[in-house]
């Protein structure tokens, strides 16, 4: 569900207003770190509770997908070479009315270190990326059947790309970043950083196809040399896609047209002057589609802030300094008045006032250490 209907699930009138949401956590595993955790969230106060309700292991769930119905939860196991797991994985997890996970399933991701997933609009496939640090296996998109249970089975589908080597260290093979379904579920975007692309599939949704995704007309967008596109999002009305693009610090701004993707803007992340290394990451915007946020990471440990136009064009609002290094991800609550942030550099999850008119980011209302976060997402209640 998205955050726009689960704000309304939760301030619909003559509803009762939730005193408390749960948060899903992702993180990195080191140690006997658990992975996946589930944390109440107190609406009133912003404030995270200080002991998980729930906590499973489960090795690098960097990611996480929720089944529209909350019926089934999907962690992406980014492991690769190295880890105690050595081979990137999904892993179901079943949730019940109360909210309490339970591992069912895990199948190969088919390469290594996925960091990305997304789920078709008929419930039917798991869009994964597999980033993979080496040029063996490579990064690669793989398509994941869920059946009507919510069951995964043996991936069928696999797309594989070729780096551009216009940065010989990070680019000599692809990394694909991230899977981005369109709201309305017809198309899907995936980013791939080592080839300076976004890739451009339709769905063929309803079908049972073991090959879903058919390139699209043109195949890709070609975005500058060395510039890395890491992730994607969509504007409500799916006439607009916004990317960041990780290596320059910067924000692509797109016009998209039934799977026409057309470059129209690129936003800088640091202020001008800035020689320090970039790291544009997270990106989503606010339910009501009225502001955008990118994290950018490297040496410039910011959130910023855009307005978006009625024609979907950004303008710069606000700089706001994220708590420490490595902000991985970030999400905003469902009454858009606070933006919690999962902070992987400094093993913590960080709560920060916005105000839902203006869009602004205030002041900090807590940190809660936690290893390694990656992810975080709000269940709606039942």
């Amino acid at each position: 569900m998205s955050l726009l209907a689960l704000a309304c699930a939760i301030a619909m009138p003559g509803m009762t207003r939730a005193q408390s949401l749960d948060l899903l956590v992702g993180s990195y595993t080191e140690g006997d770190a658990a992975g996946l955790y589930l944390y109440a969230f107190d609406v009133e106060t912003g404030r995270i509770a200080a002991q998980p309700r729930q906590s499973l292991q489960t090795h690098n769930p960097s990611w996480l997908v929720v089944a529209p119905d909350q019926r089934n939860v999907y962690a992406i196991n980014e492991n690769g070479p190295g880890n105690p797991d050595p081979m990137g994985r999904v892993t179901r997890f079943s949730l019940s009315d109360t909210h309490v996970l339970q591992e069912q399933e895990r199948v190969s991701s088919l390469s290594d270190h996925p960091t990305h997933a997304s789920m078709s609009g008929d419930g039917r496939h798991l869009f994964v990326a597999n980033y993979s640090g080496d040029a063996q296996p490579g990064g690669l998109l793989t398509v994941v059947p869920i059946d009507g249970q919510g069951r995964l089975s043996a991936a069928t589908q696999v797309e594989s790309y070729q780096g551009s080597n216009a940065n010989p260290t990070r680019q000599a093979s692809s990394h694909v970043h991230a899977a981005t379904v369109s709201p309305d579920g017809r198309h899907v975007l995936v980013a791939d950083l080592g080839g300076d692309r976004v890739y451009v599939y339709r769905y063929a949704q309803g079908a049972n196809a073991e090959r879903p995704l058919q390139a699209a007309t043109p195949a890709h967008v070609q975005f500058p040399a060395g510039s890395g596109p890491r992730h994607v999002a969509f504007s409500n009305d799916g006439r607009h896609a916004y990317v960041t693009l990780e290596m320059t610090g910067q924000v692509a701004e797109l016009d998209f047209d039934d799977g026409a993707a057309r470059m129209r803007r690129i936003h800088e992340l640091a202020p001008a002057g800035f020689t320090g290394a970039h790291g544009a990451g997270a990106i989503h915007l606010s339910a009501d589609g009225r502001f955008l946020y990118a994290v950018n990471r490297g040496d410039d440990h910011h959130i910023v802030a855009f307005s978006v136009g009625a024609d979907g064009a950004l303008t710069p609002l606000q700089r706001r300094p994220t708590e420490a290094a490595s902000t991985r991800e970030f999400t905003i609550t469902p009454d858009g008045r606070f933006l919690l942030l999962a902070i992987q550099g400094a093993n913590a999850l960080a709560v920060l006032r916005r105000n839902p008119a203006s869009g602004l980011l205030g002041d900090t209302v807590q940190t809660l250490p936690l290893p390694k976060p990656s992810f975080l997402q709000f269940l709606r209640p039942n």
